[in-house]
C-alpha cells in the first residue's frame, strides 16, 4: 500500500485485507511523507504483518511503488491503493489459481464505484482474455493494479518507470504482456471507488503527456508486432476533450 495523506477511505481499505479468507499476507506500509492521520489510523490495525516505512522525502507513486516492494519478503506482490478495496477471496482465489498454473502473472475483472453518482458497475462485460493478450490490451486496457497478483522474482528484471505518475502500471504491464502469458480469475475481486479525487482524474494534463510520451517512445518497436491505434485515437480524444474543456472555462 502507497500513501499520500489518504486517511478519507484508508480504514475501508485495510479493513479489507483483514477480512480476507487467506491469513498468510504481510502488508508493506509505504508512508509517502503524510501529514495527515494515515500514520493513527494504520496504528489501529495493531498486526505483527503490517510493516510501515517513512518517507521523508515525497516521491512520484511509482518510484514509491518500487521502494515499497524492494521491503516485500513474500513469494507474490498484490497492490491495493488506500481509496480501494479487495473483496474477502481475492487472495485465497489468486494464490490458489496462480500456484495451479504456475503463473507470473494473475488478474481479475473488477467492479468500478461511483461514489458522486452512488453506482457499481462492472468494468469489463464479457469474458477477460489469458494467455498473450497484449493486443487486448492496446484495444482496452482493462487492468485494474488493484486486481493484480504477480511473482515477486519478476520484479529481479522489471520495475514500475519512476518518471510516471499517471500510466506507470500501464507502462509496465503492458511490457510484461509481451514477455508472459496472463492468467486470469473472470469473477471480479476489487473494487475502485471512483471519487473525483483520484490522481489520474486531477491531473488530466499530466495522463496527457504521459501517454503521449509512451506512444512516443514505445510507436516504433510495438507497431511491428501490435496495432496501437486505439492508444492513439485515446489521445487524441483526450486532447480535443481537454482543448474543449479549457475554451468553455475562458468562455
Amino acid at each position: 500500500m502507497n500513501c499520500h495523506n489518504g486517511e478519507k477511505y484508508l480504514e475501508t481499505s485495510l479493513s479489507s485485507i483483514f477480512e480476507q479468507n487467506y491469513k498468510n499476507w504481510e502488508v508493506i506500509f509505504w508512508d509517502n511523507s503524510s501529514t495527515d492521520n494515515s500514520k493513527a489510523i494504520l496504528k489501529k490495525f495493531s498486526d505483527k504483518r503490517i510493516k510501515y516505512f517513512y518517507s521523508k522525502k515525497f516521491n512520484s507513486l511509482y518510484k514509491s511503488r518500487n521502494l515499497a516492494i524492494t521491503k516485500a519478503k513474500g513469494k507474490y506482490l498484490c497492490f491495493l491503493d488506500v481509496d480501494d478495496q479487495w473483496k474477502y477471496d481475492k487472495l485465497l482465489k489468486q494464490v490458489s489459481s496462480i500456484e495451479k498454473t504456475n503463473s507470473k502473472f494473475i488478474y481479475s475483472n473488477h467492479h468500478i464505484k461511483n461514489k458522486k453518482k452512488n453506482k457499481t458497475f462492472l468494468r469489463y462485460r464479457g469474458k477477460l482474455p489469458e494467455g498473450n493478450i497484449t493486443q487486448n490490451l492496446l484495444n482496452d486496457y482493462f487492468i485494474g493494479i488493484n486486481t493484480v497478483m504477480i511473482k515477486r522474482e519478476i520484479f529481479k528484471n522489471y520495475k514500475f518507470n519512476n518518471k510516471y505518475d499517471i500510466i506507470g502500471d500501464f507502462e509496465l504491464f503492458i511490457k510484461l504482456s509481451t514477455k508472459y502469458k496472463f492468467t486470469c480469475i473472470q469473477k471480479s475481486l476489487a473494487i475502485y471507488n471512483f471519487h473525483g479525487e483520484n490522481l489520474s482524474n486531477i491531473k488530466k494534463k499530466l495522463y496527457i503527456k504521459e501517454l503521449k510520451n509512451w506512444i512516443k517512445k514505445n510507436e516504433k518497436n510495438m507497431s511491428k508486432k501490435f496495432n496501437i491505434g486505439k492508444i492513439k485515437f485515446i489521445l487524441f480524444k483526450l486532447k480535443i476533450k481537454n482543448i474543449l474543456q479549457y475554451f468553455f472555462k475562458l468562455y
